[in-house]
């Protein structure tokens, strides 16, 4: 009983967002995204995250003017020293959360201090810790909204700044749309099974190669969205390189119980060597 009232609520959830998202634009990546939620399947595949605390020091929380004449937020690892690098970090779909932070930080000592990474609230302060809740989210932040708040931090990153993107399943797709945002300041993006565009024209429009993961056992991003994917970027002559798992989605969060510590070891191995390529640092 308690799948069923689930899934009819994500179902309601999903609708809503789409409907929302119809008024500002026509689908996209990220109304598709909000249509898995139809998907009890493609739900279960997100258990609720466990209890966790960041307790770092080094991170701190910045606001920035987004383009739609509202404040936007974020969690902010700032460089060592002085610098134009910047990583935009997406959310998973349950909000910037402490463990986004923890992975934030983690990026960031990876890449040596050397690189700004700032974490992206797409909520607007609020976290979900329930799908239901999730997908309440989803449909309360409309997707102009999201583009504003994308809109917003590469004016805050600034005109000289060099961008590369992240995400995780909401956030994956939200890094794709960040790089197309970006334009020439886009120097990478990285998609941890988010929902690619599938617009062939819009990708033409991308200044930087794209890495994706991917989860052959997916119920949304599944193995044939990942080869049209493929098809799509080849015809817009773009870079991409893909790496799947015999993993389910969400297969990278330490807070799901479908964790697979070997495929995100991994990955987040290929991750690291790509943004210091596209960073240039060692």
């Amino acid at each position: 009983m308690k799948k069923l009232l689930l899934a009819i609520t994500l179902f309601t959830v999903a609708g809503n967002v789409q409907a929302q998202t119809a008024s500002c634009c026509h689908s996209d990546a990220i109304t598709d995204f909000a249509g898995l939620a139809n998907s009890g399947n493609f739900v279960m595949q997100h258990a609720n995250p466990l209890p966790y605390t960041y307790a770092g020091v080094e991170g701190q929380g910045v606001t920035f003017p987004a383009t739609d004449g509202k404040d936007a937020a974020g969690f902010l690892f700032k460089a060592k020293s002085a610098s134009n690098l910047y990583l935009f970090v997406y959310q998973e779909w349950w909000g910037l959360n402490d463990y986004i932070k923890k992975e934030s930080e983690k990026l960031y000592n990876d890449l040596g201090g050397k690189v700004n990474v700032l974490a992206l609230d797409m909520y607007d302060g609020k976290t979900a810790t329930e799908a239901a809740e999730a997908g309440k989210l989803m449909q309360a932040t409309p997707r102009a909204r999201l583009q504003a708040i994308m809109e917003g931090a590469l004016k805050y990153a600034g005109p000289g700044a060099k961008i590369a993107t992240l995400g995780w399943c909401f956030g994956g797709g939200l890094s794709l749309q960040s790089g197309l945002i970006n334009g020439k300041q886009n120097i990478g993006d990285v998609m941890y099974y988010g929902m690619p565009e599938k617009d062939v024209e819009k990708l033409k429009t991308l200044h930087a190669p794209v890495l994706g993961f991917f989860a052959n056992k997916d119920k949304g991003i599944n193995p044939q969205v990942v080869a049209e994917f493929k098809k799509n970027m080849a015809a817009a002559g773009k870079s991409l390189t893909v790496y799947t798992y015999d993993a389910d989605h969400g297969f990278a969060n330490p807070s799901n119980p479908i964790y697979d510590s070997n495929a995100t070891r991994e990955a987040y191995a290929h991750a690291i060597a790509f943004l210091k390529k596209q960073f240039g640092v060692k």
